[in-house]
């Protein structure tokens, strides 16, 4: 029997109240879709080229998509967003892929209005914001003035640094002296900080973000490679305060995209540092992550739902995480793990690239359907563009790593 996935679709009635209908879609067998992944990602390429080029031609360059409405059209934010760099770095990466000069005209427009979030000291997520834009134009076209965009923003970030926590804050404001959380998604912006670092940047920015991810290790991971969303600290001793969540089920379960942030933000550092305890930190988060995936390798929202029955899954989670396996597939030295983490990407991919999760045939803007923003907050089965950044992502890393090679055989490590 083929499994199914059930679709939620969430609409709010006049009284205010969420009304869930539930509907099924077959699942792609894996057995049969996992060895086209490398196959099918051309046109899986020419479908995400369509529908970016569609939301460029749509939508005012002042608009931002950040995920998709019950009717399948964007739902925008301002560049304040934190998604706003999203759209402009999925446009740059069109501009690599194809090095067609309309996908730069496209990107440098997009990311214009993102460049006022350079000295903004209020949020970690300008790494998301300016780094995913800025940073991929300079290192595409050399600009030096995209360059210099990206080190603005990471002396911005670094006013978020407190040298007695070792982490920069993610929420709130810096003389904010009730809480200092820290929270999962904080990895991914602190690449920013590693990269500034060695092009031109303050050399103490590396430090800093490297004593961050030492602390994420430390106090995010459990151990049984499961994580925490949010730490809150004491700023005056360092000392945790407590451990919980903000989109997760509960305080004690594993989000499924935090666990993916992890993942792809230990494997970042890394590369980064070469420091071992980031590529042992990456192998814990990602067999925990692997070891509770479903058939299909999309995971749940939540790893430790109390019933999976109606609960949607999350395709930004999995994208997100399959760009990361793929990148610690190539820093793995033992072989057998190696090969299992990059056909976990592999067949994450080739279920995302399926009628099950992509777009194609359907009225929705974005490129991957159901994905989990916030279900606590009730949004949810939706596209997201962070979702089709990653994907995107996902494909090209996974291109690369297998280029020229004949396609691997099936998971055969166990994942302990």
């Amino acid at each position: 029997m083929i499994p199914r996935l059930t679709k939620t679709i969430s609409m709010i009635i006049p009284a205010g109240i969420a009304l869930t209908i539930a509907t099924v879609l077959p699942l792609p067998s894996i057995a049969h879709s996992a060895e086209a992944a490398c196959q099918t990602a051309g046109s899986t390429f020419a479908f995400a080229e369509t529908q970016l080029a569609n939301t460029a031609d749509r939508m005012s360059s002042t608009a931002y998509p950040v995920r998709t409405g019950t009717d399948g059209l964007w739902v925008t934010g301002g560049a304040d967003n934190w998604t706003s760099g999203f759209f402009p770095g999925a446009l740059w990466k069109m501009y690599e892929r194809t090095k067609d000069p309309a996908w730069k005209l496209r990107a440098e427009k997009w990311q214009a209005g993102i460049e006022t979030q350079k000295t903004v000291t209020t949020t970690h997520d300008i790494g998301f914001q300016i780094f995913n834009s800025f940073g991929q134009d300079f290192q595409l076209t050399g600009d030096p003035a995209a360059k210099q965009v990206v080190l603005t923003a990471a002396g911005s970030l670094a006013k978020r640094y407190n040298p007695t926590v070792g982490s920069f804050r993610s929420w709130g404001a810096i003389s904010d002296t009730s809480n200092y959380e820290v929270i999962a998604d904080n990895m991914m912006n602190i690449e920013m900080m590693f990269w500034s670092a060695a092009n031109g940047g303050d050399p103490a920015w590396r430090t800093m973000a490297t004593q961050h991810t030492l602390n994420t290790v430390r106090d995010h991971l459990r151990s049984d490679g499961g994580s925490w969303h949010v730490v809150n600290y004491d700023q005056q001793t360092g000392n945790v305060i407590s451990k919980y969540t903000h989109q997760g089920y509960s305080d004690s379960s594993t989000w499924s995209r935090g666990q993916a942030w992890l993942i792809y933000g230990f494997s970042m550092a890394y590369r980064y540092t070469q420091d071992t305890r980031f590529l042992e930190a990456a192998r814990t988060a990602a067999d925990y992550y692997v070891r509770n995936l479903p058939a299909d390798k999309v995971p749940y929202w939540d790893f430790d739902v109390a019933s999976l029955t109606g609960q949607p899954r999350d395709s930004s989670a999995a994208a997100v995480a399959a760009a990361g396996l793929v990148e610690l597939a190539g820093f793995e030295t033992d072989t057998g793990r190696a090969l299992g983490y990059r056909n976990v990407a592999r067949d994450t991919i080739a279920s995302l690239s399926s009628p099950a999760y992509l777009a194609k045939g359907t009225p929705n803007q974005a490129i991957l359907l159901h994905g989990t923003q916030n279900k606590p907050a009730n949004s949810y089965d939706t596209g997201l563009i962070f979702g089709d950044y990653y994907f995107i992502e996902a494909l090209q890393r996974y291109e690369r790593a297998t280029a020229g090679a004949k396609p691997a055989g099936r998971v055969t490590t166990r994942w302990i």
